[in-house]
């Protein structure tokens, strides 16, 4: 998978942090969520995933592909046969 830097808010480098990926999808650096009670709505967390935290202005990076760029990374998906 190879990552394209979109933007941060961070001033130091670290989190928050997006990325968009070659695969269609996004990777977000954010701050693990520790509140108990929310922790306590969000459910079990599955084996190799994390509840991350990033602020709404994070997304300010984020712009959605066109039709066209969709459909290419669909098709690129379905024809490379690797899960996520």
């Amino acid at each position: 998978m190879r990552v394209t830097f979109l933007g941060t808010t961070s001033q130091n480098g670290g989190s928050p942090t997006l990325w968009a990926t070659d695969r269609g999808s996004l990777v977000v650096r954010g701050y693990r969520v520790t509140d108990s009670q929310a922790l306590a709505e969000l459910g079990e967390v599955p084996a190799g995933e994390a509840d991350i935290e990033i602020p709404l202005e994070l997304l300010r990076f984020y712009q959605a592909p066109t039709t066209n760029d969709a459909a290419t990374t669909a098709t690129a998906d379905e024809g490379s046969g690797e899960g996520r």
